[in-house]
């Protein structure tokens, strides 16, 4: 499941992110939700969160909920 539907997510799903610093080779970061940082409910490029261990990114895949 993509991450562009903010509905979709929940603190402590395990997903993958792509960090800011990744966006052009789009290498994925894995983690733990912490918090949901997008306002909007849809966002096209996938919804910012906070990891768990403090990294911020867009989700590009929910793995386990």
């Amino acid at each position: 499941m993509d991450g562009k539907n903010k509905k979709d997510i929940k603190k402590g799903y395990k997903v993958l992110i792509v960090l800011k610093k990744d966006q052009r080779t789009g290498k994925r970061t894995k983690g733990i939700v912490k918090d949901i940082l997008t306002h909007s409910s849809v966002h096209p490029h996938g919804i910012k969160v906070r990891l768990e261990d403090g990294q911020v990114g867009r989700v590009k895949e929910i793995i386990k909920r």
